[in-house]
C-alpha cells in the first residue's frame, strides 16, 4: 500500500497561475469531508480539492477541453497522489 503525501493548496495555485494565467482561481482543500475514503491520507489534507476558475486559455474550447487544460497543468500533483479533483469553470464575459 502506498502512501498518500499531502499536497497544498499554495502549490496548486502556483501552478495553475503560471500555466492558465487565470483571471479568477479559488482552491479549496476538501479532504476532511472525505476522512476514510479511498485516496484520503492520516493527515486529513491534501488529497481532495475543488478548484474555481475564469482563464483566457478557456475562450472558445469546450467544457472537457477546458478541463482537460487543468488537468493537464496539474498533471505532476496527480502523479504524486492527488485524488479527487472537482472543477468549476467561471464563465467570463465575452
Amino acid at each position: 500500500m502506498s502512501t498518500v503525501l499531502p499536497i497544498h493548496v499554495r502549490a496548486l495555485e502556483e501552478q495553475l497561475l503560471a500555466q492558465l494565467h487565470p483571471t479568477q482561481l479559488e482552491v479549496l482543500d476538501e479532504s476532511a469531508a472525505h476522512a476514510g475514503h479511498a485516496g484520503a491520507n492520516a493527515e486529513g489534507f491534501g488529497t481532495h480539492f475543488r478548484i474555481r476558475v475564469a482563464s483566457p486559455a478557456f475562450t472558445g474550447k469546450s467544457r472537457v477541453a477546458r478541463h482537460r487544460l487543468v488537468y493537464d497543468a496539474l498533471q505532476n500533483f496527480i502523479d504524486q497522489g492527488l485524488h479527487a479533483l472537482a472543477i468549476e469553470i467561471i464563465e467570463t464575459p465575452a
